[in-house]
């Protein structure tokens, strides 16, 4: 079993930056991949970005150059460093984890994901 608690969430405005956390506890020698979905009132989850082992990252192509994933394994946290932060980044994210190798493609989708954190609250005003 795996336990995930994200924090680091908050009210903001557009331009404005914030990073997000993710604890991981239990069984983490099994976590392979860990990643980070957001979702917003009444739309699908969506991918933001993912970490494989502490040097192979992904990220959706909305995030791509504004957010930075990265991983202390040794602490067993992520983390998710938003910068130039938009209204329409305005969700709630949520932290994961992923076993296996899996590649791009699949760390890219939320079923390939284990276990899931309770997420944390990211307001963007305009």
């Amino acid at each position: 079993q795996v336990q995930l608690a994200e924090s680091g969430g908050g009210l903001v405005e557009a331009g404005d930056s914030l990073r997000l956390s993710c604890a991981a506890s239990g069984r983490t020698f099994a976590i392979v991949s860990m990643g980070w979905f957001r979702q917003a009132p009444g739309l699908e989850r969506e991918f933001v970005a993912a970490i494989k082992w502490s040097t192979i990252t992904y990220y959706a192509d909305s995030v791509k150059g504004r957010f930075t994933i990265s991983r202390d394994n040794a602490k067993n946290t992520m983390y998710l460093q938003m910068n130039s932060l938009k209204p329409e980044d305005t969700a709630v994210y949520y932290c994961a984890t992923a076993p296996g190798y899996s590649d791009s493609a699949a760390l890219r989708k939320s079923e390939m994901y284990n276990y899931w954190g309770q997420g944390t609250q990211v307001t963007v005003s305009s």
